[in-house]
């Protein structure tokens, strides 16, 4: 049977979901408090959120509590990959080498960033052999 892939969240989910990476298992209100840190989003507004996620399997809630905690029902590499998977067929037209010189030329890689991905060519190229 094959998996079903969840759908790409929108930009508020996202955010939604970084809380939830970073935090792990969270109820609404502490989801709300840490993005109310750095963005002016009611507390109503991420309840509705949280639950239409929930409707797309993008979180899972537990009930057990009388606060419904919520956790990411998907990784956060999962997640990325993807994001840029359809980025990368939708904008690159399938170039990864598009879309890593693209990244580079916008925001500057730092030396250990870098030799991280020096490292991930070696080992993509030694898998070549």
């Amino acid at each position: 049977m094959k998996k079903s892939i969840p759908p790409k969240p929108t930009d508020a989910e996202l955010a939604v979901l970084r809380v939830l990476w970073n935090r792990g298992r969270s109820t609404v209100r502490e989801v709300w408090e840490q993005l109310g840190a750095t963005q002016q989003t009611g507390y109503t507004t991420v309840l509705k959120t949280l639950q239409i996620m929930l409707a797309k399997g993008l979180v899972q809630r537990d009930e057990a509590d009388r606060s419904h905690v919520y956790r990411p029902a998907i990784g956060q590499e999962q997640t990325q990959r993807q994001l840029v998977s359809h980025l990368l067929e939708r904008v690159f037209a399938g170039s990864a080498r598009k879309l890593v010189m693209q990244a580079l030329s916008v925001k500057k890689a730092s030396p250990a960033e870098l030799a991280a991905i020096r490292e991930l060519l070696d080992e993509m190229e030694g898998g070549r052999r």
